[in-house]
């Protein structure tokens, strides 16, 4: 691809979708002030879903679809999520456990736990890791249609069915199934393919601040009109959240100012650990001091308390266990997956083997018309056909 992979206005945005989600579930830990709070974590996650789509159309869609890189795909992204989460899982346990906590997102037996190690769980924010997952196992076919979208053009044909039906039918089933959340991530993947491709247009400075506009007007228009659009999950809101998410990655002026600012791109950097733990750690850091303090000051602690233990958990278990298992499938990756040709060489290597095989048995059968042509008596058509089949063997032998 021409343009970069790392676009810093996309952290950025992840990083104020991390913030909205956390302000979403103070009230959890400050039932009181719940009543005063508007929350958007609906809208935030639905923007990290379709900037899931957009990362991954833009980082993948333009390489060559082979074996290895899919699998290079699916265990890079397994690590960037699984080990965090795990740990987020056996902490969020082991405070469900403990008698006379009553902690606010428990995990409640040895079921409900097993549920969530295998990626099945909805307990808190657990239950936007799934779909998540699904759509990485559903990804190399789009990346497929990506890569060839002519010969693909009648699965491209179906998937956008499906989508429709989706949207119409209003997202069916429960919320940790990808049907549920489909259209974000496609909507997202198609944003991210356009911007690989379309490099001509450069954004003004009118265009970013239309992108701040759009931003605040995706997070806070079911709240200004509550008539309008009661519910938020639906196929105008993924066309929305692809459209912002395309918008901010071209990083026009004013907006990339703002979402490109270090502050906010520290947020989205830790953002994963933020989302997976911040509901524990402010739990904690409010049985901690609940009672040197205000609520206002302690819930402006929980936050502070919570952004460090994000970034200390992103430094110590998200980026080494990453690490740690890229790392080790890169050192058995040639036991693993044997080296594959891009899938148009390997089909023609299979027409190549088919025009062969007709040759064969074209040469065999005029060999054996030219045969019985010549052959006059039964011994010397007995003699023939063996010259025949050793012929023939011959042949299939080569």
């Amino acid at each position: 691809m021409s343009r970069p992979d790392y676009i810093p206005s996309l952290d950025g945005l992840r990083g104020v979708a991390a913030l909205l989600v956390v302000g979403a579930h103070i009230g959890f830990i400050f039932p009181v002030t719940a009543r005063h709070l508007v929350t958007m974590g609906d809208e935030a996650v639905g923007l990290f879903f379709s900037l899931s789509g957009f990362l991954m159309a833009h980082l993948y869609g333009s390489r060559p679809v082979t074996r290895e890189n899919v699998m290079d795909f699916l265990v890079s992204r397994f690590a960037r999520i699984y080990p965090v989460y795990l740990a987020a899982v056996v902490f969020v346990a082991m405070l469900s456990s403990m008698q006379n906590l009553d902690f606010v997102q428990p995990i409640m037996g040895g079921a409900d736990f097993v549920r969530h190690v295998f990626l099945l769980g909805s307990s808190g924010v657990f239950w936007s890791i799934p779909p998540e997952i699904q759509f990485y196992l559903l990804f190399p076919v789009l990346w497929l249609c990506l890569a060839q979208p002519q010969r693909y053009s009648g699965l491209i044909v179906s998937i956008t069915v499906v989508v429709v039906a989706d949207g119409l039918v209003e997202l069916p089933g429960p919320g940790i199934m990808l049907v549920s959340k489909l259209p974000y991530f496609l909507f997202g993947a198609l944003a991210g393919m356009m911007h690989s491709y379309w490099n001509s247009w450069i954004p003004s400075v009118l265009t970013g601040i239309l992108t701040l506009f759009l931003l605040a007007v995706f997070f806070t228009y079911r709240h200004i009109l509550p008539g309008f659009s009661p519910e938020f999950w639906g196929l105008q809101s993924a066309v929305a959240a692809a459209v912002i998410v395309g918008l901010v990655a071209r990083q026009p002026p004013v907006a990339a100012h703002v979402l490109a600012a270090a502050p906010i791109r520290f947020l989205g950097r830790i953002s994963f650990s933020l989302y997976l733990f911040h509901v524990p750690i402010m739990f904690l850091t409010r049985l901690t001091f609940d009672a040197l303090m205000p609520e206002p000051a302690l819930i402006v602690v929980t936050l502070f308390v919570a952004a460090v233990g994000a970034w200390f958990i992103h430094e110590t278990i998200e980026v080494p266990g990453r690490r740690r298992l890229v790392r080790l499938w890169h050192d058995n990756r040639s036991r693993v997956v044997s080296r594959k040709t891009p899938a148009d060489q390997t089909d023609r290597a299979i027409i190549n083997l088919q025009e062969i095989e007709k040759r064969l048995l074209h040469g065999a059968t005029s060999t054996m018309a030219d045969q019985r042509q010549i052959s006059t008596t039964p011994e010397a058509g007995d003699g023939a056909d063996g010259v025949i089949q050793d012929n023939l063997n011959e042949k299939r032998r080569a």
